[in-house]
């Protein structure tokens, strides 16, 4: 029940718990579940007028002690200018992520051009989102061997207002498709068999190991997608897909076996992170 304890001794109280427990930056943390508890933005700011009961809000920094992630806490995750659904189904989308979407527009930028794209592994539906919004005259196909995770892109794309130009499989990577497309994008599993268990617990134990899991050097799926791509790519079509920490020169050469040219483009950390093959 609401209760009249100061709201800034709940925030000291929750921001000690989640620093005992290793949460980085514990204050802005507490004061975003807080705000999740009660239903406000996540950056207002803290009203210290707002009643509001412990046991919801100690509920929500017990399960982050936990670290279970934020984006899952509360079922949302922004991404480009995307409001996205999560959930345990799909990975959660990355801020790295956007280099791809922001790839795709540097290498082509005539917004009517692109009218086909075709998301390999869609997750939340993310990427292909977020290149719809960028190229209005688009239809775009999302492909995920989930059931669940493609229901989800569904329900994203109809949350942003985009389902009407959008349609999502369930299916092997490119198994069922016969088309072609102006471009692809995909964020394939990349993580190294090996390595997953050593991933920070967020990753480890709430997302799911089919979208980390990449094979024993991490190129299982880019093995697969890069060998599609030439039955795929419209004449002049684009393919952008995402690379791992020093995965960029192994996925370019792939593409080259194929008989593509690879140029990439790094994310704001200076990581190779989009791998561009036409």
């Amino acid at each position: 029940m609401p209760t009249d304890r100061p709201i800034a001794e709940l925030l000291r109280d929750a921001a000690a718990v989640l620093r005992a427990a290793g949460i980085e930056d514990a204050a802005r943390e507490a004061r975003l579940l807080l705000n999740h508890a009660l239903g406000r933005p996540a950056n207002a700011l803290p009203d210290r007028d707002a009643l509001i009961d412990p046991a919801v809000f100690l509920g929500l920094v017990a399960r982050r002690v936990t670290r279970e992630p934020f984006a899952l806490i509360t079922g949302r995750q922004g991404f480009w200018t995307l409001d996205l659904e999560v959930s345990p189904d799909t990975l959660i989308p990355r801020a790295d992520t956007e280099t791809l979407i922001e790839a795709a527009l540097a290498a082509r930028p005539m917004r009517g051009a692109v009218r086909r794209i075709l998301d390999l592994g869609t997750g939340t539906g993310a990427l292909l989102l977020a290149a719809l919004s960028e190229y209005p005259d688009a239809f775009g196909v999302g492909i995920d061997l989930i059931p669940a995770a493609a229901a989800l892109a569904a329900r994203n794309a109809a949350r942003n207002k985009l389902a009407d130009r959008a349609a999502f499989m369930v299916a092997d990577w490119a198994a069922p498709l016969a088309g072609r497309f102006d471009l692809i994008l995909s964020n394939p599993p990349y993580i190294e068999h090996a390595a997953i268990a050593a991933l920070m617990p967020e990753v480890a134990a709430y997302e799911p190991a089919s979208a980390l899991d990449g094979g024993a050097d991490g190129l299982d799926a880019y093995r697969a997608i890069i060998a599609a791509l030439p039955g795929l790519l419209a004449p002049g079509g684009l393919a952008v897909l995402e690379a791992g920490i020093g995965q960029a020169e192994a996925i370019a050469a792939l593409g080259v076996q194929v008989g593509l040219s690879a140029t990439s483009r790094t994310d704001l950390g200076r990581i190779d992170r989009a791998i561009l093959l036409s």
